[in-house]
C-alpha cells in the first residue's frame, strides 16, 4: 500500500491527469496553482485577482490535506511582471501577516506567454 495520498480541492483542476497536491506522511507538495476559477472555466484579466484566487487555492489545498496556511514553510512564484510585486505581497501578508512567522518565498518571471499573471506552487510540513 501507497504512502503517498494525492490532494484535489473543488473549483481547481489542472487539464492533465495530476493533483493539486501529493502528501507523504507529514509532507505536503503542490504541482502549479494558478489563479484560475475552474468550475467557471475563467482565468480573471487583472493580477490582483489572479493573487486573490490563487492565494484562496493555496488555503483549500493545504487545507484539504489536514493542515494550515501556518504549515507552509517555502513557496516558489511566478510573475509575469516581475517588478510587480504589490497586488502578491498585499495577498501574501494577508494570508502571513505576522513578519516573524512567514514562510521563505522566491519570486521568478513567468517567462512563457500563459493565459496567467501570477502562478505558485509550495510546500508544507503537515502536523
Amino acid at each position: 500500500m501507497t504512502r503517498r495520498k494525492s490532494i484535489d480541492i473543488e473549483g481547481f483542476r489542472h487539464a492533465n491527469p495530476i493533483p493539486n497536491a501529493s502528501r507523504v506522511g507529514n509532507l505536503l507538495m503542490t504541482g502549479l496553482i494558478v489563479g484560475r476559477d475552474s468550475a467557471a472555466d475563467a482565468m480573471p484579466d487583472t493580477l490582483e485577482d489572479q493573487c486573490a484566487l490563487m492565494f484562496r487555492h493555496v488555503r483549500s489545498i493545504v487545507e484539504a490535506a489536514g493542515g494550515g496556511t501556518g504549515d507552509i514553510v517555502k513557496m516558489n512564484v511566478w510573475l509575469r511582471d516581475p517588478g510587480n510585486r504589490e497586488a502578491l505581497n498585499a495577498e501574501w501578508t494577508r494570508m502571513f501577516p505576522d513578519p516573524e512567522s512567514r514562510p521563505a518565498r522566491h519570486t521568478n518571471p513567468e517567462v512563457h506567454e500563459r493565459p496567467w499573471l501570477v502562478s505558485c506552487d509550495f510546500v508544507a510540513v503537515l502536523p
